[in-house]
């Protein structure tokens, strides 16, 4: 039954990661044709300038002429600034009017990202043409990558964790433990290859039916992200290797605590993490090498203490007959200090590097959902500092003794020992295990919920990514026209007392082209209401152009945005989504006329 409970929690905290989707990593920063620019002449490119280098697709771009007919190109490459621009050119002149371009790119970190735009030859179109601008995001591709992803995380830390906690804390008793190894491997090696065979539709927005197809498995195993989930693959059959030659040998120096085994485990838990920095934030931005690194360390250190707290757990649940001694969980004790200190160190880097300003901090959702997972974080301290108080307990001794027993000899789950070190390391007392277990399992619980923020983070856009867009769209010229006004409401109800209201949306002109997009959000006394998130998308279902992403921010009693490029006009759908609370969120959809 504790298993069962256990593994519920595990999965409703997977549900709540999944219920907010991954925002796409590199955010456009500007177009040469600008985006609803007029031009005398026909250019002979379309350049895209990204915030961080992208990999282009064989069909990244889509251009279509007022007639609706698309427009010969030729292949997509990148622009000779670098990668982190995308260029289509033209083989020949173009004709007049309002052109529509399409564009599907892939992050450095392995996130796909959309959008379109428009340009004029000579003066605009009476009406924009609508185009088929290719796929939209497929929901079950999107959620079934992300399900991949969790798991994969999950594995690797109580793969590298246990394994840890066998060789450098050294319990009496392996067999308990060999079971999660199997556990973890079989799980991670199940996820990369399911994220192997998800790649190619995740990139291009199709549906899982068409993972299967020999040309789209060829296409992943030639590009980046493709190439480090096989590496993964080789690592984990190293390993497995590895694990088997040790199980059949009985040679003293290859025992699980010796250097040879430490070195080679060692080499390949950073081997391994290493193919998630390569294809994460790390990987693009700012000071990669060191973000890499810092990654790395960032990521062991999780994995080393989550994972040895699910390993001790186990071993705790297990030892029944035998009591665990004590210098065990003095030893993790020890690894757990240490692990802290890197996720602190390297934890403080990569929010810095992440949000870029102080301002970000609760301008974005990235920030915002770093302020949680650092009281997710402060939670998990205080529980293993519970864990401290109840191991430097002796069962069954009088409060007065385990005082003398605490100043005697030193014990700590998650925090660490005191500066005397004790003269021996094995200890004099056994803990409570009983109140043990419990302690420990609240440090999984939390552990577990910290690991998901973490998942979660890796899929949303950074806050200086955010900040150096949303001074792109600043720079941008509205569309000219006849000033117009859009004005909707928008009812929401996320099933709570008092988690109902509307939400009063408007674009300014409500035209094709820039419109600026502001959002006030009222409560059931029909007041003002402050939210912590809100996020809106347009989709045009008609021609298959979106979802396009509003990026609105907290001005301080309404959210808004200065540009979003509608670039058709028609009958668009937004998707708002309103967040109450850390859990409490809905997501509605309203249609709106956009005219030409």
């Amino acid at each position: 039954m504790r298993t069962v409970a256990l593994l519920g929690t595990l999965l409703t905290a997977l549900f709540l990661a999944s219920a907010a989707p991954a925002s796409a990593h590199a955010a456009l920063r500007g177009s040469d044709p600008a985006d609803g620019a007029v031009l005398k002449s026909s250019p002979g490119s379309v350049t895209l300038t990204f915030t961080e280098s992208v990999g282009l697709l064989d069909d990244s771009f889509r251009v279509y002429d007022p007639t609706n007919h698309r427009v010969d190109t030729g292949d997509p490459e990148h622009g000779p600034a670098g990668s982190d621009t995308a260029r289509i050119t033209f083989p020949k002149r173009l004709g007049t009017g309002t052109f529509t371009v399409a564009w599907r790119v892939v992050s450095a970190d392995s996130h796909p990202v959309s959008g379109a735009l428009t340009f004029s030859v000579g003066k605009p179109s009476a009406t924009t043409a609508a185009v088929p601008t290719g796929p939209v995001e497929n929901p079950a591709t999107g959620s079934l990558y992300n399900i991949g992803r969790y798991v994969a995380y999950l594995a690797v830390a109580l793969l590298i964790g246990t394994v840890a906690f066998i060789a450098l804390c050294r319990p009496p008793d392996l067999a308990p433990l060999r079971k999660p190894v199997r556990t973890a491997w079989w799980a991670l090696l199940a996820a990369t290859l399911f994220l192997f065979v998800l790649r190619s539709p995740y990139e291009e927005g199709t549906s899982p039916a068409t993972a299967f197809d020999l040309s789209a498995l060829a296409r992943t195993a030639t590009g980046r992200p493709g190439l480090i989930l096989l590496a993964r693959v080789a690592l984990l059959a190293i390993t497995a290797g590895l694990y088997v030659f040790l199980l059949r040998t009985r040679e003293h120096r290859l025992r699980p605590s010796s250097r040879p085994f430490l070195g080679t485990a060692a080499a390949l838990a950073v081997a391994l993490t290493l193919t998630w920095a390569t294809a994460e934030h790390a990987s693009a931005g700012i000071q990669v090498p060191l973000a890499i690194t810092s990654s790395v360390l960032h990521l062991l250190a999780m994995a080393l203490w989550l994972g040895g707290l699910t390993a001790l757990l186990i071993t705790l649940y297990r030892a029944t007959a035998t009591p665990l001694p004590a210098v065990v969980v003095t030893r993790f004790s020890r690894v757990a200090f240490a692990s802290v200190t890197a996720l602190v160190v390297t934890g403080v880097y990569q929010s810095w590097r992440g949000l870029g300003s102080w301002q970000a901090l609760t301008d974005t959702t990235y920030g915002r959902l770093l302020l949680v997972k650092l009281i997710a974080v402060t939670l998990l301290l205080a529980a293993a500092s519970q864990s401290r108080r109840w191991t430097a307990k002796p069962a069954g001794v009088p409060a007065a003794a385990a005082a003398t027993a605490r100043e005697r000899v030193p014990q700590t789950v998650g925090a660490p020992p005191p500066e005397t070190p004790p003269t021996s390391e094995e200890p004099a007392h056994t803990p409570d295990h009983r109140a043990l277990r419990r302690s420990v399992a609240a440090e999984v619980a939390i552990g577990v919920a910290v690991l998901v923020i973490t998942t979660i983070l890796t899929g949303t856009l950074p806050g200086r990514a955010a900040a150096e867009a949303a001074a792109a769209d600043t720079g941008t010229a509205t569309a000219g026209g006849i000033p117009t006004t859009s004005v909707a409401m928008v009812p929401f109800d996320v099933g709570t007392p008092n988690g109902h209201g509307k939400v009063q949306i408007t674009l300014d002109p409500g035209r094709v082209g820039d419109n600026s997009v502001q959002a006030v959000v009222f409560g059931p006394d029909n007041g003002i209401s402050a939210v912590p998130e809100l996020r809106l998308s347009f989709t045009l279902t008609a021609q298959k152009i979106g979802p396009l992403p509003a990026n609105l921010t907290d001005r301080g009693g309404y959210w808004a945005t200065n540009s979003v490029n509608l670039p058709i006009a028609g009958e668009w759908t937004m998707n708002l989504t309103v967040r109450v609370s850390d859990l409490d969120q809905v997501t509605v959809a309203k249609k709106i006329r956009i005219t030409g």
